[in-house]
């Protein structure tokens, strides 16, 4: 891709993030994002149909870098695998504030979410030969949405925790439960 075209869309997706900051995307109009971006609207429109195109297009890439980390890791370590993770998150923190701070934007993560627990079930439990599928299943559940819970919580209280200490105690939380912090 040229880099103009590079450029041009990166100004767009991020212009767009920062209106979706201000306001709901059924009030962001396509000129007020081209006049936000100093483009014309002819521009816009040669690579997107509409604001929800563009919408599609900024989760697509999104979606794309993630599944992209879970593809190239190799090291199956709940801690690393979430480390991984944490640093795309910090890396779209504008994007991810919005996606969370709505429930009702949670969709845009299905598609992720879903290859996440696919990923865990099959990845985190290689050569562990004793568990039932349906113990895969649930741990894998528990695995992604406990970390997805955390997130929400750290994203909530503006990323204040660092990526390593976030990772161990998913890490922990994971591997140990809630039985570390029973004082009995």
């Amino acid at each position: 891709m040229d880099r103009r075209v590079k450029y041009t869309k990166k100004v767009i997706k991020e212009t767009f993030i920062e209106l979706l900051e201000e306001k709901d995307i059924n009030k962001i109009t396509v000129s007020e994002l081209c006049s936000k971006c100093d483009i014309n609207r002819a521009t816009f429109y040669r690579y997107y149909l509409d604001i929800y195109d563009l919408l599609e297009a900024i989760k697509q890439d999104l979606i794309d870098e993630l599944k992209e980390m879970l593809l190239t890791y190799k090291n199956y370590s709940i801690r690393d695998l979430v480390k991984e993770y944490l640093k795309i998150v910090l890396q779209n923190k504008n994007l991810i504030k919005i996606i969370f701070a709505n429930s009702k934007n949670m969709y845009f993560l299905d598609e992720f979410i879903e290859y996440f627990y696919e990923n865990c079930k099959s990845k985190l439990f290689d050569g562990i030969d004793d568990k039932e599928e349906e113990e895969r299943t649930l741990a894998s559940i528990y695995v992604v949405n406990g970390t997805l819970g955390i997130i929400s919580y750290w994203v909530q209280n503006d990323f204040d925790e660092d990526i390593e200490s976030l990772a161990d105690t998913i890490n922990k939380i994971s591997y140990y439960g809630l039985k570390q912090y029973k004082n009995n």
